[in-house]
């Protein structure tokens, strides 16, 4: 069985040299190399070509989200999964805006940091239960779009959904709109075939005019 080929990026050195420790005590996992901020991560990315990337938050000089939208933007296929001690809602956003698959946190214990690590890796996005309560209050805190009330329904669109209609409304293909907002490009087409669904439009020019009629394209 081929191992899974993780990248550790974290500025303190006791705690990249632990990490790998715990990591290896799983014989589907090596470790392959270690940076110390965002930018050797990316620059050794490109190198050792990990499979997943565990990225610390808070570095010096570049910082994790540099580190993961130059690795997305580069490396798309890597899976970043970002380790750190922060779960506070500005942190959680920029990562997950960076392009994170994952976001877990340090005090999690050994055995589930290897099972995210391998979640991650298959395509399963990771959150912690901290986080995952932060992002929840997100979105039920996140401005709702309410289709047009001739239509007599509460239909509305989340807010990952009106990213969507905004890039489609500006004239971004598929392939561009999972570029822009990190996302696979078969994610993109099922989103927009929910979104058209929910608000009774045909096709990409009804949505598109929708969108400028009802301001969503600024």
């Amino acid at each position: 069985m081929e191992k899974i080929k993780v990248l550790i990026a974290d500025d303190i050195m006791i705690l990249r040299q632990g990490l790998r420790a715990v990591l290896e005590q799983d014989e589907g996992i090596s470790v392959v190399a270690l940076a110390e901020n965002g930018k050797e991560a990316f620059e050794k990315c490109k190198v050792f070509q990990p499979d997943v990337v565990m990225m610390d938050m808070r570095m010096p000089d570049y910082d994790g989200a540099y580190g993961i939208k130059a690795i997305k933007e580069q490396c798309p296929e890597v899976k970043v999964l970002v380790l750190t001690t922060f779960d506070d809602e500005e942190t959680i956003e920029k990562a997950l805006s960076s392009g994170a698959d994952g976001y877990i946190l340090k005090e999690m214990e050994d055995a589930k940091v290897i099972a995210s690590v391998k979640s991650v890796h298959s395509g399963i996005s990771v959150f912690g239960d901290g986080v995952y309560r932060v992002m929840r209050k997100r979105m039920e805190e996140a401005p709702a779009l309410k289709a047009d009330p001739a239509t007599q329904e509460d239909t509305v669109l989340t807010a990952r959904e009106l990213d969507v209609v905004k890039l489609v409304a500006q004239g971004y293909d598929n392939k561009e709109i999972a570029a822009e907002l990190y996302l696979a490009e078969g994610t993109v087409r099922n989103q927009i075939s929910k979104i058209l669904e929910k608000l009774e439009l045909k096709d990409r020019t009804q949505l598109a005019v929708y969108a400028v009629k009802h301001g969503l394209d600024e």
